[in-house]
């Protein structure tokens, strides 16, 4: 399952164009582009601030826009930084990919470029410790 393929290719560029484009000091380092099921991609650009716990991800931006347009269904996530480098996602856009894309593929660092990972393959211990939690 983690092998890339020529759509996971573009999405990747898709991120990669977005962020050269709108790279901005202190504002978007990070770049983010989701396809859903229907073929459709969103982007998103991270928005840092001054205050560092109020920053939003770029991987929540474009999950919004695609939930803006009544898209919920997600294939495949990838999030790159201000060199293009796919970088991997924070704890907390982990968490929104159970939430929102739980059978969606994740594009993290890999060899050659990158590999795909699910949701679940990045937050393993998730499941066990909810129901511990109950």
């Amino acid at each position: 399952m983690n092998q890339l393929k020529k759509n996971h290719f573009y999405l990747i560029e898709t991120a990669k164009k977005m962020i050269s484009m709108r790279f901005r000091e202190n504002r978007h380092h990070f770049a983010a582009a989701v396809k859903s099921k229907c073929g459709k991609i969103f982007t998103g650009l991270q928005l840092k601030t001054s205050l560092g716990g109020a920053e939003v991800c770029a991987e929540a931006v474009a999950l919004a826009a695609a939930a803006e347009e009544g898209v919920t269904e997600i294939e495949t996530v990838v999030v790159v930084n201000r060199i293009g480098d796919i970088i991997a996602p924070c704890g907390k856009c982990r968490e929104l990919f159970i939430d929102y894309c739980p059978k969606a593929e994740i594009i993290v660092p890999g060899v050659g470029g990158g590999k795909i990972v699910s949701p679940h393959d990045l937050l393993p211990m998730r499941s066990s410790l909810l129901k511990e939690a109950k």
